[in-house]
């Protein structure tokens, strides 16, 4: 799984959750490596281990000769307290890392195989990720 070698904070303060105000990427919107990918049409926050998923379905289907690019990184930390700790007594332990995801952002691109089974391994990743995805060819 995805995850940074040091980082400066352990614990992050936690970003905003509305939707409607977080806006499009500008960054990584287009298909710059292979030949086709997938793209997230509403923002989310991608956990490492939901990456790992969509990385292993990709890999499997693409076969050796194709390529594979991920275009995001975890570097998000997210905590979580216990279950049935009451509240107070600070902040929970690390759970995990995230990405950040914005609308329009291309998550993964694939290279080196035919159309149809491109198509076919993006839409079996994009079934593991947290948020509506749609193919895109460059």
């Amino acid at each position: 799984m995805l995850f940074p070698k040091k980082v400066k904070y352990r614990k992050w303060q936690t970003m905003r959750k509305n939707p409607k105000k977080v806006g499009v990427a500008s960054r990584g919107a287009t298909v710059a490596f292979g030949s086709y990918g997938l793209k997230a049409l509403q923002p989310a926050r991608v956990r490492s281990q939901q990456i790992e998923a969509a990385r292993k379905v990709l890999s499997r289907s693409i076969g050796k000769t194709g390529r594979l690019w991920i275009r995001i990184f975890p570097d998000m930390p997210y905590t979580r307290k216990p279950a049935e700790v009451k509240l107070g007594k600070g902040k929970g332990d690390l759970e995990g890392y995230v990405a950040p995801v914005l609308a329009g952002r291309v998550i993964f691109e694939v290279d080196g195989t035919t159309e149809p089974v491109a198509r076919e391994a993006l839409r079996k990743a994009g079934t593991k990720l947290p948020m509506k995805t749609k193919i895109v060819a460059r």
